[in-house]
């Protein structure tokens, strides 16, 4: 479950251990104990902005953009079809700034009347490996309480905002989540929360009713996958434990018994680049998750570039050894010498 970069990146890393849509068959891997029978990703839809936000307005229609960004990190082949579909027009006019995908989806939904169906189609064409669901049929809008009283409307001026978000709502409050939601919920395995901006890509899927009950209720084991860094306008200073605090004040209940907590250094080129846009790493407080009764699973989960990123392939390695795990608690630790460890079991 999540939203934005962070869902799709992880994805990457799944996917490479669920069956081919084309074939059926898996890929080769080493040391890794598990593999994925069946993937599904439950996809926020509050973005209001760029074309999305366009597509929302002039066809009323739920926000295609990252539900095509899972799609796209779930397709068999990333190459030319998957490219197509994140193309963006750059000349001026009317189609500026549209993405194929987003144009598919909105015309996949004019034929069929559903936007489920449009998103069933467009997956069909990518021949992805796994489902896609949005978090909720219903058209709806974003709205965060802040400290100072008042309420802004709207996921791009939530992220674009500088005070402090006290609550988040979804307007309307009674938006309930498409059937195949709940059902995947229920028979996960394992279920994960994240990465992704704290307000804006994970808590806005947790005020959906009905899913914090799910969730709650769930038989799989369900992981909190924390952020590597802060976000000036909505987790400035925030501690991992404090992340899953304010989870938690919106679902009303517990649901994590996990936690994928990255705890290797992050080089000092990577911390000034992110603190000129008034981000920090986020601090790992393994104590404190614990006392929370929630397990950690700590490792190197970073991988450096132009931005910082999940490592995808060790975060997917690392979920997919959580069935070997017995319920009692405890750290598990994760990296070079657990893998070696796991290798030799």
């Amino acid at each position: 479950m999540g939203g934005g970069t962070g869902l799709s990146t992880l994805l990457r890393g799944l996917k490479r251990y669920a069956p081919s849509s084309l074939s059926g068959g898996y890929e080769q891997h080493d040391g890794v104990p598990y593999r994925i029978s069946d993937l599904s990703a439950i996809v926020t839809v509050t973005d209001d902005g760029g074309s999305s936000g366009r597509l929302r307005r002039d066809f009323n229609m739920l926000p295609p953009g990252d539900l095509r960004n899972c799609m796209v990190a779930l397709s068999e082949d990333e190459h030319l079809i998957s490219r197509l579909f994140q193309h963006r027009f750059q000349a001026g006019g009317d189609l500026s700034g549209h993405s194929v995908g987003n144009l598919l989806v909105a015309a996949l939904m004019e034929m069929t009347g559903d936007f489920g169906q449009a998103i069933r189609l467009s997956a069909e064409v990518l021949a992805t490996r796994g489902h896609i669901y949005p978090a909720t049929s219903s058209n709806v809008t974003l709205a965060a309480q802040m400290a100072d009283g008042s309420v802004v409307r709207g996921e791009t001026s939530i992220s674009a905002s500088h005070g402090r978000i006290v609550e988040l709502m979804l307007e309307p409050a009674d938006a309930r989540p498409v059937p195949e939601t709940l059902e995947a919920i229920e028979r996960a395995d394992l279920i994960t929360l994240g990465p992704g901006s704290l307000y804006t890509s994970l808590v806005t899927n947790l005020l959906v009713q009905g899913i914090p009950e799910a969730l709650a209720g769930a038989q799989g084991k369900r992981v909190y996958i924390a952020n590597l860094m802060t976000q000036a306008n909505e987790s400035l200073d925030l501690t991992a434990s404090q992340h899953i605090e304010r989870i938690y004040e919106h679902t009303g209940q517990p649901i994590f018994d996990y936690a994928l907590v990255n705890t290797a250094p992050v080089s000092e080129d990577i911390r000034k680049r992110y603190a000129a846009e008034g981000a920090d790493v986020i601090q790992p407080d393994i104590e404190r998750i614990e006392a929370m009764g929630i397990r950690c699973i700590e490792g190197d989960f970073a991988a450096e570039g132009n931005v910082l990123r999940h490592a995808a392939d060790r975060v997917a390695d690392a979920l997919l050894r959580l069935p070997l795990r017995k319920n009692g608690r405890g750290t598990q630790k994760s990296g070079r010498r657990a893998r070696r460890a796991a290798r030799s079991v």
